[in-house]
């Protein structure tokens, strides 16, 4: 049978949750001890899980020290980015986010989909960041990590108020978001883009509504994603249409048709990102597509490894986000076969252009141009 959470708060694994995309909570590389579910041979465990209710998402306070984040890695082009979530309700089951969750004491599985961290003093904390004296502003990305639109944000808006104070610092920002809420701040967003402070960019990673709401259950829609590219261009927001992930033999196939719905819907810039799967990840997507794709699950499995040379994933440098051998170079000239015939500019980390020297702080006098 399907189950849900036993009592005891273990997952079954190969359970089912409605709306959720995870089907166990694997423990976490730092616990030293691991729970399991165990039926004593007299079918306890199955009644256990009989007419369990859904797992509700639990909304937990994070108290931060800082807003921004640093990093120096050559995969990506920021230095810096901004999360006001950890964990995200859209559930998508590649999110590269989830071995993060371990760190809070939480399994990458389910737990990263319902227990969800939230940062309130996130615009606060950043005001005072922004305003120390010496600040350099270089283009910050808001969610790099998880969404900055899921669901909660509608009723939290710590995202908005993010842009708030980034908007009055005129402090570029780089959105990334799979999510259709992004147009409830289509204000602020038109008004930085007019200075040249604000990008878009739009994951869709696939066309076909059925295959969305198994891989990502509480994302927005494709055609509203598509939607959302559109109304930001219409909005004079420079929009970008990133095919993120591209997992073989699943959605690989839409790469062309993505990014032409993007292009049409008035992107100007497209970007591709292969499937990777580290640490927890793993189990987890195997569990997923031996469930959902029992048919083709070896296959797809046998084309991930060899993209990351016999292994499910490798870390390196410059080849993490798109993978080696042949099954990675072809998918790598579609896409610049793709965006060449489209007339779309390769997204390099989505802070292109954007313009740092109208930076400064709130009440004091005008700073010369820093970049």
């Amino acid at each position: 049978m399907d189950g849900a959470q036993s009592r005891t708060g273990a997952i079954v694994p190969g359970a089912f949750q409605k709306g959720r995309a995870a089907l166990s909570n694997p423990a976490n590389r730092f616990e030293s001890a691991i729970a399991e579910p165990f039926d004593d041979g007299w079918d306890t465990l199955s009644e256990d899980l009989v007419d369990m209710p859904p797992i509700r998402t639990q909304l937990i306070r994070e108290a931060s020290r800082s807003a921004l984040t640093y990093n120096d890695s050559p995969d990506i082009g920021f230095d810096r980015s901004l999360n006001p979530y950890r964990g995200c309700e859209h559930g998508c089951i590649y999110c590269y986010a989830r071995p993060s969750h371990a760190y809070l004491g939480f399994s990458p599985g389910l737990d990263f989909e319902t227990k969800l961290m939230f940062k309130p003093d996130m615009a606060a904390l950043l005001e005072k960041e922004l305003s120390k004296p010496g600040y350099v502003p270089r283009p910050v990305a808001l969610g790099a990590n998880t969404d900055p639109y899921q669901p909660v944000e509608r009723r939290l808006r710590l995202t908005r108020e993010v842009l708030e104070v980034l908007e009055r610092f005129n402090h570029p920002v780089t959105v990334v978001t799979k999510s259709a809420g992004v147009l409830r701040d289509i204000d602020i967003l038109a008004r930085m883009a007019e200075r040249n402070l604000a990008q878009v960019a739009i994951s869709v990673t696939t066309l076909d509504s059925n295959l969305a709401r198994r891989m990502e259950p509480r994302a927005a829609t494709p055609m509203r994603r598509i939607g959302a590219i559109a109304e930001l261009s219409r909005a004079g927001i420079p929009t970008a249409v990133l095919a993120a992930p591209m997992i073989p033999a699943i959605n690989d196939m839409e790469l062309e048709r993505i990014l032409s719905a993007g292009a049409n819907a008035g992107a100007k810039r497209a970007g591709y990102v292969l499937l990777r799967l580290p640490l927890e990840l793993r189990q987890i997507f195997e569990e997923w597509v031996q469930k959902h794709f029992p048919d083709r699950a070896r296959k797809v499995l046998s084309l991930i490894r060899d993209t990351r040379g016999g292994a499910t994933y490798q870390s390196d440098f410059h080849t993490r986000q798109t993978g080696t051998g042949v099954y990675a170079g072809l998918l790598a000239q579609r896409f610049a076969r793709s965006v060449e015939s489209l007339g779309l500019v390769r997204r390099g980390g989505g802070t292109q252009g954007l313009d740092c020297s109208h930076f400064q702080v709130p009440g004091t006098a005008v700073q010369p141009a820093l970049l």
